[in-house]
């Protein structure tokens, strides 16, 4: 059999050549319009109408808070609350750089004065109280304000008797604000826990991520829960889990597909449908013939401070000082006594 036709010779050196030639078609660069899932492009007209989830697989983009408002009621529809609250520094902390200039960095990048934008909304013509957390915002950290809007849209929510809307995206406490951050797991969970008393549904999206003291203090405690798809939600990532455990965890631990089937929600919701689900069930949860939720007596919150006296009075190895802290006029002989 003869050959015909003549050797091929490849080079090295050519290779280099042609793989930088100017008039090579380059990559098209990734950017906030391209998705991370599948490679694929789009406008960002095309990104705003698909309230940015990839039409080709489904991939959610982050979503800001404001247009989080915008997606679920109507453009310009809302009505912020306490927008002017803003962080503090009392510990005066300082990692690679002072707090006060992260503070002031993330509110300039954002346009934002905290992780957290409350306002009143109606969803499919139901009135309601939104609290949307912001990831972009110092990773949607909750510090001593975070807690205290969230507490705040609590109260609103059940003076007003409407239902309150949460949607968590965040990494946690926020660790510039030490024991403070971790105070408002405390304070969000007494004030959804008045939400409940009042009888005034609350509804918990969580999406991508829900992590950290979110996840283990108010993330965890909505009467319907969804979730986003390909949310991660649990305490700690994988990857931390890991390093610890030194044990392979699966591919969808922590995810929203796995949390439902473990039955910590109710129902992974694609966000073009969200609005809509949440409509129903408003419409649902609705009271009949107009009646007015039963709203929660003003003193609230100090009802929440004298359960949790009561609770911590309950425990021996509670010392009277800190009794006295929690439960005013509470004396040292009492906190020993009890």
């Amino acid at each position: 059999m003869s050959r015909v036709g003549r050797n091929i010779t490849v080079s090295i050196d050519r290779l280099r050549h042609l793989g930088h030639r100017q008039d090579r078609p380059g990559r098209i660069a990734s950017d906030a319009s391209t998705c991370p899932k599948c490679d694929s492009h789009y406008s960002g007209d095309e990104m705003r109408r698909n309230l940015r989830v990839c039409p080709a697989c489904g991939h959610h983009f982050p979503v800001t808070a404001r247009e989080r408002l915008e997606q679920l009621g109507e453009p310009g529809g809302y009505v912020e609350l306490w927008s002017d609250l803003r962080a503090a520094d009392p510990l005066q902390f300082t990692d690679l750089k002072p707090y006060v200039d992260r503070i002031r960095e993330a509110e300039t990048k954002t346009g934002m004065n905290e992780a957290i934008v409350c306002a009143e909304i109606e969803v499919r013509r139901v009135p309601c109280v939104a609290a949307i957390m912001d990831f972009t915002f110092m990773g949607g950290s909750m510090g001593a304000v975070v807690g205290e809007k969230l507490a705040r849209a609590c109260e609103h929510a059940a003076q007003k008797g409407i239902p309150l809307i949460i949607l968590s995206s965040s990494g946690g406490a926020r660790m510039q604000e030490g024991t403070l951050a971790l105070m408002q797991m405390a304070k969000t969970v007494i004030a959804l826990d008045a939400l409940a008393e009042a009888q005034v549904p609350v509804i918990m999206i969580l999406a991508h991520p829900t992590t950290g003291g979110v996840w283990a203090s108010f993330a965890s405690l909505g009467d319907v829960t969804y979730a986003e798809p390909g949310a991660l939600i649990a305490f700690s990532g994988p990857r931390v889990i890991e390093e610890t455990t030194r044990e392979v965890l699966p591919a969808d631990f922590g995810r929203a597909e796995r949390q439902l089937a473990n039955g910590q929600v109710d129902a992974v919701v694609d966000r073009r449908e969200l609005a809509a689900r949440i409509g129903r069930v408003l419409h649902i949860l609705a009271p009949p013939d107009g009646e007015a939720l039963l709203a929660t007596p003003p003193g609230w919150a100090q009802g929440g401070v004298e359960r949790v006296g009561r609770v911590a009075q309950s425990l021996p190895s509670i010392p009277g000082k800190i009794m006295g802290r929690i439960r005013p006029g509470t004396d040292d002989d009492e906190g020993s006594a009890a």
